[in-house]
């Protein structure tokens, strides 16, 4: 536990995490996680003394700080499809009365459909 938290770990990489204690103590790691709570306790209780961050409550952090990014990225895509939606559903709703009304005319033999010309397409 001192050569870890003075920072010259002889056979871990020298995190500060269980796995790293039980590899620098040449001992399975749920014997620390299982059997030798107290020792665990002791080794965050210094970890944390010292002002330290444990590793894996770093990369947690960093974790939480990139998914409230993510979140928040998410819910403007979410505002920006939930608008697209509405905007179809009226463009939908329009088309939908349109199309009612041409089939109205068209079934009624006394209204005038009359056929609306075409534009040539550019560049022929």
């Amino acid at each position: 536990m001192d050569r870890i938290l003075g920072g010259t770990p002889e056979r871990s990489n020298g995190a500060l995490t269980i796995v790293a204690l039980a590899l620098e103590a040449g001992v399975p790691r749920n014997a620390l996680t299982q059997r030798h709570t107290d020792l665990k306790a002791e080794f965050y209780d210094k970890v944390r003394a010292r002002g330290g961050m444990l590793d894996s409550e770093r990369r947690l952090r960093q974790q939480v700080r990139r998914l409230k990014e993510l979140r928040a990225a998410d819910a403007q895509e979410i505002a920006r499809l939930t608008a697209d939606v509405e905007a179809l559903v009226g463009a939908l709703h329009q088309a939908t009365m349109e199309n009612s009304h041409l089939r109205h005319q068209l079934a009624d033999r006394h209204a005038v459909v009359r056929v609306l010309p075409t534009q040539a397409p550019l560049g022929r």
